[in-house]
């Protein structure tokens, strides 16, 4: 065994025992976590705009969810929720039938990850309409399980070398509705479709917005042909946006079954599909399910999220951050020709960069962003189909005088790449 305390040294270790395919975007190795800033086992502090990949909404170790899991350890961390149950998953299927769109009967299905629930979500789909077609779009994400990675969007590095993919999952315009009736033509019978899949906002695809009404459009199509529209809310969901959904930003729109994960539970392993009871109930008891689901540590450091939410009036904060965001980001668009587009809503924004006259992705300039952003002590994410977006996931919970030293750094970067 090895008693490693520098990054360096971990670093080397991990070389040995841990695989080449299972990469980190830095070599800080941390030590501790606290709001929106990391410490490395050296003692160096970075403000973190990665959220762990959009984890960490209400911030790291809130002093609510260490002591929910605190109190839920002492009692028991496992029985099996299919074994033995208990209450605080029922509990919390209740909060989240509660804040979810809509006001018709709801049901719950708790398991342990953003993939899992979108497999789940497809399942469910697929039994209660007695078809098999599934649809997503183009620069969409929805994980990396056989199924998840069949309906990802991007091939390097999620789908690379690991075919044959899932079949009966079709790839569509996002964006569109007229595209997608033609694509119905084209490519299937929407008859045959049991679910259409979408991200309100799509994540990993570059922060890519819809235009105003597309949902609407969407929505009434999916009702048109009997589809199940399930609403992928895993990375856009619990307030990143300034709504507790995204979906919530265009108005009326009620999702048949939604899939929540990532800052549900602040970083502990929690995802859930939350649809319709009719939807939901469709399926035979013992149809679903998992060992681990609705881990009662899990779920108890989800409720002190929900507390969180109503208590500490997050939803308003993740307003005000999406605000002082975009409009420091318009600044710099004025200011550096290299920023094509701000991308996203709320809280939820990215950078996309650009160069040349033709405004061709800058995939190694905002690589170099964020290195230099890295290298001054703030923890940044790209993303993007061609890596050239550098996306803000900063817990919700952030100070000011965080938020102005982290975006001086961008800044200072945005203008060393620009020379």
């Amino acid at each position: 065994m090895s008693d490693a305390r520098t990054c360096t040294a971990i670093q080397e270790l991990r070389d040995r025992v841990i695989p080449k395919g299972h990469s980190s975007g830095t070599a800080c190795y941390v030590e501790s976590a606290r709001g929106a800033v990391i410490r490395d086992v050296e003692g160096r502090e970075y403000i973190d705009f990665s959220g762990g990949i959009g984890v960490m909404n209400v911030g790291h170790s809130h002093p609510r969810v260490v002591a929910a899991i605190k109190e839920q350890v002492e009692k028991f961390t496992h029985t099996c929720f299919m074994v033995a149950p208990y209450e605080n998953a029922v509990k919390l299927a209740e909060k989240l039938c509660a804040i979810t769109p809509g006001t018709h009967a709801k049901k719950v299905l708790f398991i342990n990850s953003g993939a899992e629930a979108l497999e789940n979500a497809v399942k469910i789909a697929r039994y209660y309409t007695g078809r098999t077609g599934v649809i997503v779009f183009e620069n969409g994400y929805h994980g990396r399980t056989l199924l998840t990675m069949s309906m990802t969007s991007k091939v390097k590095p999620y789908k690379m070398g690991f075919g044959p993919f899932a079949p009966e999952v079709y790839r569509a315009p996002f964006g569109d509705v007229e595209r997608l009736r033609d694509y119905f033509i084209k490519h299937i019978n929407p008859e045959s479709v049991a679910a259409i899949v979408a991200e309100p906002i799509q994540g990993e695809g570059g922060f890519i917005a819809p235009p105003p009404g597309y949902f609407q459009e969407l929505s009434a199509l999916c009702r048109e042909y009997g589809i199940v529209f399930v609403c992928d809310e895993v990375q856009s969901g619990m307030g990143r946006t300034g709504r507790m959904f995204a979906i919530e930003n265009w108005e009326g729109v009620v999702p048949d079954l939604m899939t929540v994960a990532k800052s549900v539970a602040a970083g502990m392993p929690l995802s859930a599909v939350v649809g319709r009871a009719e939807i939901m109930d469709s399926v035979h008891p013992g149809g679903l399910g998992g060992t681990y689901g609705a881990n009662p540590v899990a779920c108890a450091a989800a409720l002190a999220v929900m507390e969180i939410f109503e208590e500490e009036n997050l939803l308003a904060r993740g307003q005000k951050l999406g605000e002082k965001l975009l409009a420091r980001f318009q600044q710099w668009q004025r200011k550096f020709p290299m920023i094509g587009e701000i991308r996203g809503l709320g809280a939820m924004l990215g950078l996309a960069l650009v160069k040349g006259p033709g405004g061709t992705p800058a995939a190694d300039e905002t690589k170099r962003l964020a290195a230099y952003c890295f290298e001054h002590g703030l923890i940044t994410l790209t993303c993007g189909i061609y890596g050239n977006v550098l996306r803000v996931l900063a817990p919700l919970v952030i100070t000011d005088e965080q938020l102005e030293k982290a975006l001086g750094i961008i800044e200072d970067g945005l203008a060393e790449i620009s020379r």
